[in-house]
């Protein structure tokens, strides 16, 4: 029996063209990757999901203040009613927390960045900023709700900016003009 002797280039042709194993190899490098984005996606669409509905109710509340359907809101007043209109959030009547304060149309630069969220990782505190303000007098009002991430330790729920206990916070804003009575 004659044996041939193969070169070098040989060999690593053969090697590279042997796939044996190539499937397993990439599936399991891939795995964890798929699934981080499948997770990371998941919780993104909740976030947005639970967004949304804050701003829904937020902007229904509003419509209803604006409409005069309530003649002296108070912060559980729109609160509870925020909370009903927004119907998908968790632990709404504990975690949302308003903001209302009147704005003069002809020095407004900005919100205070600094929102008002309720941390449940400190000692509750009372409403920071709540004024009813007079008659045509445009008003802001912002809401803040914390909610848990459904996968806090991988993919874009570690990410995220947690507080104390490692809720997310959600805000949204929105502006009316109290009409003279």
């Amino acid at each position: 029996m004659i044996r041939r002797k193969t070169s070098l280039r040989n060999r690593i042709r053969h090697w590279l063209g042997d796939e044996t194993g190539a499937v397993v190899a990439d599936f399991a490098i891939m795995l964890p990757v798929f699934t981080m984005f499948m997770l990371s996606s998941v919780e993104m669409g909740l976030m947005t999901f639970r967004q949304t509905m804050l701003e829904r109710g937020l902007d229904m509340a509003v419509r209803d203040l604006r409409l005069g359907f309530e003649e002296n809101p108070t912060h559980a007043s729109i609160k509870e009613a925020t909370c009903s209109y927004a119907g998908f959030l968790p632990d709404c009547s504990t975690g949302l927390r308003l903001e209302m304060q009147p704005v003069d149309l002809r020095d407004y630069t900005a919100l205070p960045s600094d929102a008002d969220c309720v941390d449940r990782s400190e000692e509750v505190q009372p409403v920071r900023r709540f004024v009813n303000g007079g008659s045509n007098q445009l008003m802001v009002l912002r809401a803040c709700i914390k909610i848990a991430p459904i996968f806090p330790t991988v993919g874009l729920g570690k990410q995220v900016a947690k507080d104390g206990n490692g809720d997310i916070a959600l805000f949204s804003t929105s502006a009316f003009v109290n009409e003279p009575s």
